[in-house]
Protein backbone atom coordinates (compact mmCIF):
# COMPACT_ATOMS: atom_id res chain seq x y z
CA UNK A 1 0.00 0.00 0.00
CA UNK A 2 1.48 3.32 -1.12
CA UNK A 3 1.70 5.86 1.97
CA UNK A 4 -0.85 8.63 1.88
CA UNK A 5 1.32 12.24 1.22
CA UNK A 6 0.53 14.78 3.93
CA UNK A 7 0.14 18.64 2.87
CA UNK A 8 2.36 19.89 5.84
CA UNK A 9 2.56 23.76 4.72
CA UNK A 10 -1.19 23.69 3.59
CA UNK A 11 -2.41 21.70 7.21
CA UNK A 12 0.02 23.36 9.55
CA UNK A 13 -0.28 27.23 8.67
CA UNK A 14 1.48 29.94 9.89
CA UNK A 15 0.16 30.19 13.33
CA UNK A 16 2.40 29.50 16.62
CA UNK A 17 -0.83 28.28 18.22
CA UNK A 18 -3.31 26.91 16.65
CA UNK A 19 -6.80 25.32 18.78
CA UNK A 20 -7.39 23.02 16.07
CA UNK A 21 -4.15 21.56 16.16
CA UNK A 22 -4.61 21.49 20.30
CA UNK A 23 -7.92 19.39 19.75
CA UNK A 24 -6.57 16.73 17.75
CA UNK A 25 -3.72 16.45 20.24
CA UNK A 26 -5.95 15.84 23.32
CA UNK A 27 -8.15 13.53 21.01
CA UNK A 28 -4.57 11.57 21.12
CA UNK A 29 -4.05 11.72 24.88
CA UNK A 30 -8.11 11.26 25.88
CA UNK A 31 -8.89 9.27 22.80
CA UNK A 32 -12.27 10.76 22.57
CA UNK A 33 -13.51 13.98 20.47
CA UNK A 34 -15.74 14.88 23.39
CA UNK A 35 -13.33 14.73 25.46
CA UNK A 36 -10.93 16.67 23.43
CA UNK A 37 -14.09 19.19 23.52
CA UNK A 38 -13.91 19.62 27.24
CA UNK A 39 -10.62 20.15 27.80
CA UNK A 40 -10.06 22.85 24.74
CA UNK A 41 -13.23 24.50 25.82
CA UNK A 42 -14.86 24.09 22.42
CA UNK A 43 -18.25 22.73 21.97
CA UNK A 44 -18.46 18.94 20.00
CA UNK A 45 -19.54 20.79 17.16
CA UNK A 46 -16.51 23.14 17.38
CA UNK A 47 -14.05 20.02 17.71
CA UNK A 48 -15.62 18.09 14.90
CA UNK A 49 -15.28 21.42 12.79
CA UNK A 50 -11.65 21.49 13.80
CA UNK A 51 -11.09 17.63 12.44
CA UNK A 52 -12.72 18.00 9.06
CA UNK A 53 -10.75 21.67 8.08
CA UNK A 54 -7.82 19.99 9.21
CA UNK A 55 -8.34 16.47 7.52
CA UNK A 56 -9.52 19.03 4.17
CA UNK A 57 -6.03 20.46 4.87
CA UNK A 58 -3.80 17.40 5.03
CA UNK A 59 -5.47 15.90 2.21
CA UNK A 60 -5.96 12.51 4.54
CA UNK A 61 -8.10 11.39 7.50
CA UNK A 62 -6.19 11.92 10.60
CA UNK A 63 -8.51 10.71 13.10
CA UNK A 64 -10.41 7.08 12.80
CA UNK A 65 -13.58 7.08 15.09
CA UNK A 66 -13.19 3.76 17.47
CA UNK A 67 -16.97 1.56 17.41
CA UNK A 68 -17.85 -0.53 20.35
CA UNK A 69 -15.95 -1.74 23.41
CA UNK A 70 -16.81 -1.60 27.15
CA UNK A 71 -16.12 2.43 27.18
CA UNK A 72 -18.47 2.78 24.40
CA UNK A 73 -16.25 3.60 21.88
CA UNK A 74 -13.69 6.57 20.83
CA UNK A 75 -11.56 8.11 18.51
CA UNK A 76 -7.78 7.70 17.89
CA UNK A 77 -5.54 9.33 15.32
CA UNK A 78 -4.02 7.94 12.63
CA UNK A 79 -0.70 7.52 11.81
CA UNK A 80 -0.82 10.42 9.15
CA UNK A 81 -2.63 12.30 12.44
CA UNK A 82 0.29 11.53 14.78
CA UNK A 83 2.73 13.19 11.93
CA UNK A 84 1.34 16.01 11.84
CA UNK A 85 1.25 17.03 15.51
CA UNK A 86 5.38 15.78 15.41
CA UNK A 87 5.89 18.34 12.41
CA UNK A 88 3.61 21.21 14.50
CA UNK A 89 5.97 20.49 16.94
CA UNK A 90 9.16 21.13 14.77
CA UNK A 91 7.36 24.04 12.96
CA UNK A 92 6.72 25.61 16.15
CA UNK A 93 10.52 25.21 17.54
CA UNK A 94 12.22 26.38 14.44
CA UNK A 95 9.71 29.17 13.97
CA UNK A 96 10.50 30.33 17.73
CA UNK A 97 14.09 30.03 17.13
CA UNK A 98 14.58 32.38 14.33
CA UNK A 99 12.05 35.00 15.75
CA UNK A 100 13.92 34.83 18.87
CA UNK A 101 17.14 35.11 16.66
CA UNK A 102 15.82 37.93 14.69
CA UNK A 103 14.59 40.07 17.41
CA UNK A 104 17.92 39.71 19.30
CA UNK A 105 19.36 41.72 16.00
CA UNK A 106 18.96 45.31 15.49
CA UNK A 107 17.85 44.65 11.97
CA UNK A 108 14.26 43.43 13.53
CA UNK A 109 14.22 45.51 15.99
CA UNK A 110 11.62 47.75 14.60
CA UNK A 111 9.63 45.15 12.37
CA UNK A 112 6.29 43.37 13.99
CA UNK A 113 7.92 40.33 13.25
CA UNK A 114 4.81 37.98 14.92
CA UNK A 115 2.88 39.48 12.14
CA UNK A 116 5.62 38.94 9.06
CA UNK A 117 5.58 35.11 10.71
CA UNK A 118 1.87 34.40 8.89
CA UNK A 119 2.90 35.73 5.32
CA UNK A 120 3.36 32.16 4.26
CA UNK A 121 -0.76 32.12 4.49
CA UNK A 122 -1.92 32.95 1.32
CA UNK A 123 -5.49 34.29 0.37
CA UNK A 124 -7.43 35.82 -2.69
CA UNK A 125 -8.32 38.76 -0.13
CA UNK A 126 -6.50 42.23 -1.07
CA UNK A 127 -7.85 43.76 2.04
CA UNK A 128 -5.50 42.77 5.21
CA UNK A 129 -6.01 44.90 8.24
CA UNK A 130 -4.20 44.74 11.46
CA UNK A 131 -7.15 45.37 14.63
CA UNK A 132 -6.89 45.34 17.61
CA UNK A 133 -10.37 42.80 19.34
CA UNK A 134 -12.18 45.25 21.78
CA UNK A 135 -15.48 43.57 22.61
CA UNK A 136 -17.44 39.91 21.64
CA UNK A 137 -21.02 39.68 21.62
CA UNK A 138 -22.53 36.46 21.38
CA UNK A 139 -26.08 35.60 20.11
CA UNK A 140 -27.98 32.31 20.25
CA UNK A 141 -25.92 31.56 16.71
CA UNK A 142 -23.30 33.71 15.98
CA UNK A 143 -20.78 36.09 17.78
CA UNK A 144 -20.27 39.50 16.63
CA UNK A 145 -16.52 40.79 16.97
CA UNK A 146 -15.70 44.32 17.41
CA UNK A 147 -12.42 45.71 16.55
CA UNK A 148 -10.52 48.84 16.39
CA UNK A 149 -8.22 50.15 13.68
CA UNK A 150 -4.82 51.75 14.36
CA UNK A 151 -6.37 55.24 13.90
CA UNK A 152 -9.45 54.40 16.40
CA UNK A 153 -11.78 53.45 13.39
CA UNK A 154 -14.30 50.57 14.25
CA UNK A 155 -14.56 47.48 12.15
CA UNK A 156 -16.91 44.28 13.07
CA UNK A 157 -17.36 40.90 11.94
CA UNK A 158 -20.09 38.39 12.50
CA UNK A 159 -18.65 34.91 12.70
CA UNK A 160 -20.22 31.58 14.00
CA UNK A 161 -19.58 30.25 17.72
CA UNK A 162 -18.00 27.48 16.62
CA UNK A 163 -15.32 29.70 14.93
CA UNK A 164 -14.92 31.79 17.85
CA UNK A 165 -14.07 28.91 20.03
CA UNK A 166 -11.76 27.40 17.62
CA UNK A 167 -9.79 31.07 17.42
CA UNK A 168 -9.91 31.59 20.90
CA UNK A 169 -10.38 35.10 20.63
CA UNK A 170 -9.75 37.43 23.42
CA UNK A 171 -10.65 41.41 24.36
CA UNK A 172 -7.54 43.36 23.45
CA UNK A 173 -5.62 40.34 21.14
CA UNK A 174 -4.29 41.34 18.22
CA UNK A 175 -6.13 39.95 14.78
CA UNK A 176 -6.08 40.82 10.93
CA UNK A 177 -9.67 41.64 9.18
CA UNK A 178 -9.55 40.54 5.96
CA UNK A 179 -12.20 40.95 3.15
CA UNK A 180 -12.38 40.59 -0.36
CA UNK A 181 -12.02 43.77 -2.73
CA UNK A 182 -15.18 43.48 -4.41
CA UNK A 183 -16.91 43.17 -1.43
CA UNK A 184 -16.26 46.68 -0.75
CA UNK A 185 -18.42 49.81 -1.87
CA UNK A 186 -16.55 53.05 -1.80
CA UNK A 187 -18.44 56.37 -2.50
CA UNK A 188 -18.42 59.80 -1.43
CA UNK A 189 -20.31 59.38 0.97
CA UNK A 190 -22.88 56.39 2.16
CA UNK A 191 -25.65 56.04 4.83
CA UNK A 192 -25.32 53.52 7.49
CA UNK A 193 -27.36 50.80 7.74
CA UNK A 194 -27.12 47.70 10.09
CA UNK A 195 -24.46 44.69 9.91
CA UNK A 196 -22.80 47.34 7.40
CA UNK A 197 -19.45 48.59 8.33
CA UNK A 198 -17.97 52.35 7.30
CA UNK A 199 -14.73 53.29 6.83
CA UNK A 200 -13.32 56.88 6.08
CA UNK A 201 -10.59 57.91 4.40
CA UNK A 202 -8.72 59.65 1.21
CA UNK A 203 -8.62 58.77 -2.70
CA UNK A 204 -5.29 57.22 -3.37
CA UNK A 205 -5.87 55.21 -6.55
CA UNK A 206 -8.60 55.31 -9.04
CA UNK A 207 -8.81 53.07 -12.01
CA UNK A 208 -11.04 53.27 -15.16
CA UNK A 209 -13.92 50.60 -16.04
CA UNK A 210 -17.30 51.00 -17.71
CA UNK A 211 -19.01 48.56 -14.92
CA UNK A 212 -17.18 49.18 -11.67
CA UNK A 213 -13.62 51.82 -10.74
CA UNK A 214 -11.55 50.36 -8.71
CA UNK A 215 -10.96 52.68 -6.21
CA UNK A 216 -7.57 52.48 -3.36
CA UNK A 217 -8.60 54.60 -0.51
CA UNK A 218 -6.09 55.51 2.37
CA UNK A 219 -6.93 55.00 6.09
CA UNK A 220 -3.87 56.55 7.40
CA UNK A 221 -0.72 56.39 6.40
CA UNK A 222 0.66 53.16 5.74
CA UNK A 223 -2.72 50.99 5.89
CA UNK A 224 -5.80 51.32 2.88
CA UNK A 225 -8.13 49.24 1.29
CA UNK A 226 -9.40 48.38 -1.75
CA UNK A 227 -13.04 48.47 -3.26
CA UNK A 228 -15.13 49.58 -6.09
CA UNK A 229 -16.91 52.50 -6.84
CA UNK A 230 -19.52 53.23 -9.84
CA UNK A 231 -18.19 54.07 -13.13
CA UNK A 232 -20.03 57.58 -12.99
CA UNK A 233 -18.59 57.80 -9.58
CA UNK A 234 -17.12 61.88 -9.16
CA UNK A 235 -14.77 60.50 -6.29
CA UNK A 236 -11.72 61.99 -7.02
CA UNK A 237 -7.56 61.59 -5.79
CA UNK A 238 -6.67 62.84 -2.58
CA UNK A 239 -10.87 63.97 -2.30
CA UNK A 240 -12.34 62.36 1.00
CA UNK A 241 -14.48 58.78 0.25
CA UNK A 242 -16.34 56.13 2.47
CA UNK A 243 -15.89 52.39 1.99
CA UNK A 244 -18.79 49.76 3.15
CA UNK A 245 -18.60 46.18 3.88
CA UNK A 246 -21.03 43.81 5.30
CA UNK A 247 -20.23 42.23 8.83
CA UNK A 248 -20.59 39.07 7.19
CA UNK A 249 -17.79 39.65 4.42
CA UNK A 250 -15.24 40.39 7.35
CA UNK A 251 -13.13 37.45 8.22
CA UNK A 252 -10.95 36.96 11.10
CA UNK A 253 -7.50 36.18 10.88
CA UNK A 254 -4.26 35.29 13.64
CA UNK A 255 -0.82 36.38 12.74
CA UNK A 256 1.77 33.58 14.00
Amino acid sequence: MTASKIHFQDVLGSASTDKRLEVLRSIHHAGSISEAARVNGVSYKAAWQALETLGNLAGVPLVDKVVGGSGGGGARLTPEGLQVLQAADLLNAAREAALNQIERSTHGAKLNLRGLASVGFRTSMRNQLPCLVKEITKTRSSARVSMSLPDGQQLASKITLESLQLLNLQVEQQVLAMFKATAVTIAPTIVAVGGVNLLHGKVARRGTGSSGVEVSLQITPGLGLVGFADAESPLKLRQLGMAAVEENAVVIGLAG
